[in-house]
């Protein structure tokens, strides 16, 4: 059997998956007092490996990452392991010595680390592999993944354009891919306070032959079908640290260390990060990515481009009554709630399952006012007659929210670097216009893979250097991607004009001009510069939640299941805590506790000086990124937590 998926159940009831394994882990694990269980099961001609033991959550991210340290390499047909030596936390907690905080980490080669188990991420894996068979190479691809499991972390609302898919899987039909809900219908509302305008769906905004799904199901298959091919998915580890050799060229990535408690200090279960090694390395993190922040400063990466806008995109699963229930249907408005000068708009999709809908509303977070609230407005846009007649009577049952990249073409950065390249969101590739960038997510994968294949191919027989290629942004822009995004590229800046000049000049653009315009338009301004200060602005009052269709904000963050290891230091760090209060506090009344759709963020009096401080719950964080964006002076960084931690989507 050539690899395996072991999912690991936990007395907590929590399923987590480390794969891949060899079926030859059996009878080790069987031997181990810790463990309970062990069964090997087949599961579509793959071996999967159940087995039940039991620890704390903290310990088995631990155990995942540390004493299940497999490497497999396929030799004349066969798949060899090597486990490095490990040990099981003891029962007693001792302390670390410095000498052991600075143990060297174990280390594994790859030929290509993909950082991110996305669509573009698993996309770029797929292709690689499909390549290499077709040509009979063997390279090693791995890709590693913050989320619990594949596909936990994606959020999306989702219209998929199948496109990339049919390029990169044909038969997906056959092969169950989670996709049946085709689009049958579609509307487009500009919403007035207690009425609604229709709006023709125009151009590029037609959804025939697109499917409404669920992403994070849609990346799981998607790793599914990688691992088929054999690449190795490591999920719950984070990757935190770009590694460079002697030569400053990008040469892999370091997981972050596990075990280190809230003050700094090594834990008993404490352990050292991995390096992966690769001769290149794609970065596929999505949206605002924490690595690629640093490439872009290192390398230069922005420069030339217009500033990346982003928006906050939350969303809700709903039941709702059988009769308000139509398959297929889709729905987005804009206008109500917000105000004219404020870019943002909502979808609502109905999912081919019994009664469910998904509903979201996105925000642009270039928005000036502080004390807008994009969840509150969210929560007070669904009392709008055209959005509660269908959800009164139902049952919100999940809720997320993350960032989406708005920007579009003028916006999107140099895509490579020396070892390695961005792909999907964490470059941007969203049409705002058509509302969907998995299609484009998915082909940058895919033109990265086959750009880095033929430089793999050239350089075989020198596998100690980084490889830089510089076929993957030639191949992008004569590509499908940069048509689609070049014929809508001044849609998202036209709305700094406001939305009735943004919805003149955009529908000129769709209907008519089609991208052949000979002028483009550019951003002006980074997000986090808009802000105008308080006492400038008119304060909001927003509605109480009444418990049916709204929701206060702690009730929405534990329906997204976002669970954090308490003792462990704020993935969230100021760089300057007194700017929160001397700054923000002081010229914007604070805004961190209304941009944040989590509750992350709140201003408490301090108990030893009586001064106002900002306090950081970042158990609560939903890994949107917003602060990071939209903080005014750039004082938050958001930085991986430990590996698994965080929300879990998988079936939003």
């Amino acid at each position: 059997k050539t690899h395996s998926t072991v999912s690991v159940h936990t007395i907590e009831g929590q399923t987590l998956s480390v794969s891949p394994f060899a079926c030859s882990l059996v009878p080790v694990l069987s031997s181990l007092p810790l463990v309970r269980a062990v069964q090997d099961t087949p599961n579509t001609g793959r071996s999967h490996l159940s087995f039940t033991f039991s620890l704390t959550t903290l310990m088995l991210r631990t155990f995942s990452q540390a004493a299940f340290r497999a490497s497999t390499r396929p030799i004349l047909g066969t798949r060899t392991v090597s486990l490095r030596p490990f040990m099981f936390p003891s029962a007693q907690a001792r302390m670390y010595s410095s000498a052991e905080q600075e143990e060297e980490r174990f280390a594994d080669e790859f030929d290509v680390v993909i950082v991110g188990g996305g669509p573009a991420g698993l996309s770029a894996a797929i292709r690689l592999k499909q390549l290499a068979a077709a040509n009979d190479q063997d390279f090693r691809v791995c890709v590693v993944e913050k989320g619990a499991e594949v596909g936990s972390h994606i959020l999306s609302g989702a219209v998929l354009e199948p496109r990339a898919l049919n390029e990169l899987i044909p038969d997906w039909k056959e092969k169950n891919a989670p996709i049946d809900t085709p689009v049958v219908s579609d509307r487009f509302k500009l919403l007035t306070e207690t009425s609604y305008i229709p709006v023709p769906v125009v151009g590029a905004l037609h959804n025939d032959g697109n499917y409404i799904i669920s992403l994070g199901k849609l990346c799981a298959w998607l790793g599914e079908q990688a691992e088929e091919l054999g690449v190795e998915i490591y999920p719950g580890i984070a990757a935190s640290e770009v590694l460079y050799n002697d030569k400053n060229q990008v040469c892999g990535v370091a997981t972050g260390d596990v075990g280190i408690q809230k003050d700094g200090t090594p834990g008993p279960n404490f352990e050292r990060g991995m390096e992966l090694r690769g001769r290149y390395t794609m970065l596929a993190e999505g949206c605002r990515g924490s690595l690629t922040k640093t490439l872009f400063d290192k390398f230069n990466l922005r420069d030339g481009a217009a500033p990346q806008t982003y928006g906050l995109g939350i969303k809700e699963l709903w039941e709702i009554p059988a009769e308000m229930h139509s398959p297929g249907k889709v729905i987005h408005t804009a206008g109500w709630p917000l105000d004219s000068n404020t870019y943002g708009g909502s979808f609502m999709y109905h999912l081919n399952e019994p009664n469910m809908v998904t509903t979201g509303f996105v925000v642009a977070l270039d928005y000036k006012n502080p004390y807008l609230s994009p969840y509150r407005e969210f929560q007070r846009w669904k009392h709008h007659p055209e959005v509660s007649k269908y959800l009164k009577g139902g049952t919100c049952i999940k809720y997320g929210a993350r960032a989406i990249s708005e920007g579009g073409l003028q916006s999107i950065p140099k895509l490579t670097f020396p070892g390695g390249a961005l792909i999907g969101d964490t470059a941007g590739f969203l049409n705002v216009a058509k509302i969907k960038g998995t299609h484009n997510a998915m082909k940058s994968g895919m033109l990265c893979a086959e750009a880095v294949f033929d430089e793999l191919v050239k350089s075989e027989g020198d596998s100690s250097n980084p490889i830089e290629s510089t076929q993957y942004p030639e191949k992008l822009k004569s590509s499908w991607v940069h048509s689609d995004l070049n014929a809508v590229r001044n849609v998202r800046p036209a709305f700094q004009y406001g939305l009735w000049a943004g919805m003149l000049i955009s529908g000129f653009e769709l209907l008519f001009s089609r991208g052949k315009l000979p002028y483009t338009l550019q951003l002006k301004h980074s997000d986090h510069e808009c802000l105008i200060p308080a006492k400038d602005a008119t304060k909001i009052e927003y509605p109480k939640p009444d418990g049916k269709l709204s929701f206060d904000l702690l009730t929405s963050v534990s329906r997204s299941s976002t669970n954090h290891a308490e003792d462990q230091p704020a993935h969230l760090k100021l760089r300057k805590p007194e700017v929160a209060v001397d700054h923000n506090l002081a010229l914007y009344d604070g805004p961190e506790g209304r941009y944040c759709p989590a509750g992350v963020y709140e201003f408490v009096q301090d108990e030893n000086s009586g001064k106002q401080r900002l306090q950081i719950n970042f158990s609560n964080c939903v890994h949107c990124k917003t602060c990071d964006i939209k903080d005014p002076t750039q004082n938050i960084d958001w930085t991986t937590p430990e590996g698994g931690g965080g929300p879990l989507y998988m079936n939003m």
